[in-house]
């Protein structure tokens, strides 16, 4: 495989990341304004510790799938799952950094792992349907 192509993978994981991050600030705005509005600010603060984990394994698999089925098509399906394990591995590697840069309890660890457990089988399965020849 080509570095320009792992480039190419290492980007759509950065993608999801940026995705997932949005997609969770994104339910935070919808929480504090239409769900429970009329806090202090160190509320939302809280409840985001709790529910941004949540938020990147729920809003994770779809976009893990997609990248999956990207990354699959690219290439022949011999190569499909290796591209799809870039893609992980590179994803893997910017949110443990990110999570590493932040600081990262016993329980956040927990849903980490489930996490990118999650993602990883998303992918996968994603780039093993687009292999599937009709």
């Amino acid at each position: 495989m080509k570095p320009g192509r792992v480039v190419w993978l290492v980007g759509i994981a950065l993608l999801v990341e940026v995705a997932n991050v949005l997609l969770s600030v994104a339910y935070m705005v919808m929480y504090s304004y239409l769900i429970d509005p009329g806090h202090p600010e160190s509320y939302y603060q809280a409840h985001v510790q709790v529910a941004a984990p949540w938020c990147s394994i729920i809003a994770g698999i779809p976009l893990m799938f997609a990248a999956g089925r990207v990354a699959g098509r690219r290439w022949e399906p011999a190569y499909a799952m290796t591209a799809a394990g870039i893609v992980w591995g590179a994803y893997a590697v910017i949110d443990l950094s990110l999570l590493a840069a932040s600081g990262m309890s016993a329980r956040i660890a927990g849903l980490v792992a489930t996490s990118l457990a999650t993602k990883c089988a998303a992918v996968w399965l994603g780039a093993r349907a687009a292999t599937i020849r009709s």
